[in-house]
């Protein structure tokens, strides 16, 4: 079993003049998920090489078990700043796809070529595609293999606005995840805020927020019969 985890490499939040990146409990909790239950992973970036973490997910509140893994284990740690680029990885090589989040999504693989045509390939493949948070950024653009939205008539969800306006950033970010699902006729879901809240619509698995990590993780597992 092979798991693609495709990274954000964007690092700034807007013209703030803060950092932003990827949000590392959603990507601790899915990649040890994932790895306990014996799959190989890999994890990509369109840049490569070390990808930027988020400043706030590395404060008290926003550690878990999972964080404090990841910031011990040889292994993760090797793998995270030798991020492989997205050239010439093909979804033939994997067996699901999934897109942890933390900001950057919203500015780089929302619009990302390579990352949208490998998304495309593995929905043309009939296999999991994942994103928890601001990773489903990466579907926005996306389409299916007769060239409509991705998630349109889909069962889908990500952060909402009102989690988005609850952080002071719904008019900082270039796009609002909940409007664009909504604008491309996706059947948008939520549950609480910041309460844990997966959706499955098919091969297609998408999670509210961060405590939805694990919830999004174990969806493709289920999907691929672990």
């Amino acid at each position: 079993m092979r798991i693609l985890m495709i990274v954000t490499s964007h690092d700034q939040m807007g013209d703030t003049g803060h950092k932003t990146g990827i949000w590392l409990e959603e990507l601790a909790a899915p990649y040890f998920r994932f790895r306990d239950a014996g799959a190989e992973i890999t994890l990509a970036s369109p840049k490569g090489g070390q990808p930027p973490l988020d400043p706030n997910s590395q404060v008290p509140d926003a550690l878990t078990d999972a964080t404090a893994r990841f910031e011990k284990d040889d292994a993760a740690q090797k793998a995270f700043a030798n991020t492989v680029t997205l050239d010439g990885l093909k979804a033939d090589d994997y067996d699901a796809i999934f897109y942890p989040g933390g900001h950057g999504p919203l500015w780089d693989l929302a619009s990302d070529a390579k990352s949208i045509a490998l998304i495309e390939a593995f929905v043309a493949q009939d296999k999991p595609v994942a994103a928890v948070c601001h990773g489903p950024a990466a579907l926005v653009n996306a389409k299916t293999t007769d060239g409509k939205p991705l998630v349109a008539g889909k069962k889908v969800t990500g952060f909402t606005n009102d989690e988005e306006k609850a952080v002071g950033l719904e008019k900082v970010v270039p796009l609002l995840i909940e409007d664009e699902f909504n604008k491309q006729g996706g059947l948008y879901e939520r549950g609480e805020m910041w309460a844990s809240y997966a959706v499955v619509d098919g091969k297609l698995v998408t999670g509210q927020n961060p405590g939805s990590s694990d919830a999004t993780a174990d969806a493709v597992m289920k999907l691929l019969g672990k």
